[in-house]
């Protein structure tokens, strides 16, 4: 049994015990206060904790004022309208955020760890500041910012907030996930500073600055902004803003304008759509094809104007164009302010670019030249079309990777730079596609390591000597022009891939020079003097010439050739060996003009006898009409193939029958024999054509790809 010390002993320290938790527990919640009747009533009120004021049905004005220290939470089915200025705070346990000038001599606001809100809009409520005139905010402003009033009252919005104020205001930071709407043409502005968590939706009516030198704004989980007016979007310098929500416009005269300070940059990777239908709470667009039809007064049409900022298009996550449209549709103005302009396209598939980029004012976009510069960045999948003439007077960078192609290929979309000024040209370290259907292009400076695709039925010319670029040149169809001293002697290759091919190099020389290659099935207009690689397939429209250096890939059909034929260089015979069927006689060069073909290839005068497919033929300049360059087999070609089949090796080459690269190694036609059996079949990439060793009577059984 316990002894009565013990008991004793024991209730004393329970009954410590339990007035330590008395004087440990913490003070009851205060009640929450509801100011109903006061709202309703017309009366002062002045808070001293959290209140609430529950909004019957229909429209309630309120002239009276909201002081003290607490929230304010309006719920209910109906709208108050506040027709004073109040100002209230949280209570100063409640306050913790820290709001911090950065910058220097570019002053910037910051705001962390931001206060919970003094206001709550309920769902299903309407809260109203002003009715149309400058009055009706709820603001507290203890704050020192440069250029504009930071709100201390931090605002949730489940509900719907109705900014009716002529004014410039702020809201502090916005949570939620209702509607915030500002009725059109009260010219009031809304300065969004800060980061903010609100997922609703917002319907801009006259004027919201997402963003000023003074202050950054993000707003990661905006669902939509309707956008009636106009939304301004700016950077503090050095800074970073990206918009990633969808824009929406349902009346005519509604514009995004981006501005940025120098360092800043204006990241937009939603889309600016027409909406004809979901309302002010989720406006969307039935069909996405209304963005590229006209309608009735224009009220499909929108626009934005680039004010001498950084701003780039996508963020290499999704290709769902920023301004999808026409000129009927949309206005893209690239102007000049505290620096030129600059607009980037950076998207992971392919975009259409329907509208031209001018440098007017607002929808008049065509009355002056856009003041900036263009890069498609190189992103993987960036393919940007240009379907209409652009008219910025810039450069056009095509990163490497990226594709540009201007013009669709399909009738109505024909695209075009503005090539007028000191200040175009084209950087292409990518691809540039040319696709018009109709229109001529016509291209005077184009520089980089990137390739140059003509297909397009219309003509493109490249003009002057600015033509620089080093990559492949391909012409598809339609036909590609050099004029006013143009030349193709930096591209690495050229390729005619159709008969519909045409490369017109007019009273010029297309030089093929060292390491340089013509490949094809087009026609090249004009003179070609070959001192790298000519593959056999193309006509050429005028003179060809051989230097020695050239060499004459045969694959399959002959090179024609209707102006003068002068031959030194090589004949590469592997190549014959590959693609050629046996045959009594096969042609390397149907001259069509009337001269005689001058001079020969190397190592293989007229006349000379040479082993191919395992026939004896003779090579000829004077063959066919009398000019064409023509092997004439001395036995029947399929029969000596079958013969030989069955025929040891050691038995194929009789001993007067000069053979490819005897007096270099004394393998005779064994290796080209070989090299032929194995490339069956395959075409011989224009990039794998090169120089190979040694020439004279090395030549004379095969090329540079025999071994």
């Amino acid at each position: 049994m316990r002894s009565l010390t013990q008991t004793t002993a024991a209730a004393a320290g329970a009954l410590v015990a339990v007035a330590a938790l008395t004087v440990a527990a913490p003070p009851a919640a205060a009640a929450t206060r509801d100011v109903t009747t006061d709202v309703l009533a017309g009366r002062d009120v002045t808070l001293s904790g959290d209140t609430v004021v529950t909004m019957p049905s229909g429209t309630t004005t309120y002239d009276g004022v909201l002081r003290g220290e607490g929230t304010l939470t309006v719920r209910g089915t109906g709208t108050l309208i506040l027709t004073r200025d109040s100002d209230f705070t949280l209570p100063k346990s409640r306050q913790r955020q820290k709001v911090s000038v950065l910058g220097g001599n570019h002053p910037y606001v910051t705001t962390a760890d931001a206060d919970p809100p003094a206001i709550t809009v309920a769902r299903g409520a309407t809260l109203q500041y002003g009715n149309g005139g400058t009055a009706g905010l709820i603001g507290h402003f203890p704050y020192n910012t440069p250029a504009f009033r930071l709100n201390q009252n931090n605002i949730r919005v489940d509900g719907t907030l109705r900014l009716s104020l002529k004014s410039a205001y702020n809201l502090g930071t916005i949570s939620g996930s209702g509607l915030i709407t500002q009725p059109r043409f009260l010219w009031g502005t809304w300065d969004l500073s800060g980061s903010h968590s609100f997922s609703g939706v917002i319907d801009n009516g006259t004027q919201v600055n997402a963003g000023r030198p003074e202050f950054a704004t993000s707003l990661p989980n905006l669902r939509k902004v309707l956008n009636q007016g106009t939304w301004t979007v700016d950077t503090p310098l050095g800074r970073t803003v990206t918009m990633g929500m969808d824009f929406y416009q349902r009346e005519y005269g509604s514009d995004i304008n981006v501005q940025s300070r120098p360092g800043g940059k204006v990241v937009l990777t939603g889309q600016y759509s027409w909406s004809d239908q979901g309302g002010d709470t989720n406006p969307s667009l039935s069909d996405p094809a209304l963005n590229w039809t006209p309608a009735r007064k224009n009220v499909n049409k929108r626009g934005t104007n680039i004010k001498g900022a950084d701003v780039q298009w996508g963020d290499g996550t999704t290709h769902k164009i920023f301004m999808p449209g026409t000129a009927e549709t949309v206005y893209i103005n690239l102007l000049a302010a505290r620096s030129r302009s600059l607009l980037t396209f950076d998207y992971n598939g392919p975009v259409t670019l329907g509208a031209p980029i001018g440098g007017g004012r607002y929808h008049d976009t065509l009355a002056a030249p856009g003041a900036g510069d263009i890069v498609i960045k190189g992103t993987k999948g960036n393919d940007v079309t240009f379907a209409a003439v652009q008219y910025y007077d810039g450069s056009t960078t095509v990163e490497k990777g990226a594709v540009l192609r201007l013009g669709t290929g399909k009738s109505g979309g024909d695209g075009g730079l503005y090539t007028q000024g000191g200040l175009h040209k084209v950087v292409n370290d990518g691809s540039l596609v040319l696709n018009n259907t109709r229109k001529a292009l016509s291209l005077p400076r184009i520089s980089g390591s990137g390739s140059l695709t003509q297909s397009g039925s219309a003509t493109t010319t490249l003009t002057g000597s600015a033509v620089t670029y080093t990559g492949a040149t391909t012409v598809k169809k339609g036909t590609l022009a050099l004029r006013g001293g143009a030349t193709l002697a930096h591209s690495r290759a050229i390729r005619l891939t159709s008969a519909n091919s045409r490369l017109d190099v007019g009273a010029s020389v297309l030089r093929v020079a060292a390491g340089k290659s013509l490949t094809g099935k087009g026609t090249v207009e004009g003179a070609v003097t070959n001192g790298g690689v000519v593959a056999s397939g193309p006509t050429v429209s005028g003179d060809y010439t051989q230097s020695a250096k050239g060499e004459l890939v045969l694959r399959g059909a002959p090179l024609r050739v209707t102006g003068e034929v002068r031959l030194v260089g090589d004949l590469d015979l592997a190549s014959v060996a590959t693609t050629t069927k046996p045959a009594r006689k096969i042609t390397v060069i149907d001259h069509k003009g009337r001269a005689k073909t001058t001079g020969t290839f190397t190592g293989l005068k007229e006349g000379e006898k040479l082993q191919l497919n395992y026939t004896t033929y003779r090579i000829s300049y004077r063959g066919g009409d009398g000019n064409d360059v023509t092997l004439t087999a001395d036995t029947d070609p399929a029969s000596t193939a079958s013969a030989h089949a069955r025929t040891p090796a050691d038995t194929l080459a009789s001993p007067d029958t000069p053979t490819a690269s005897t007096a270099a190694n004394g393998l005779g036609w064994w290796p080209y024999v070989l090299a032929a059996g194995l490339l069956v079949g395959l075409a011989v990439p224009a990039t794998r054509l090169g120089r190979g060793r040694g020439r004279g009577q090395g030549r004379r059984g095969g090329g540079r790809h025999a071994a």
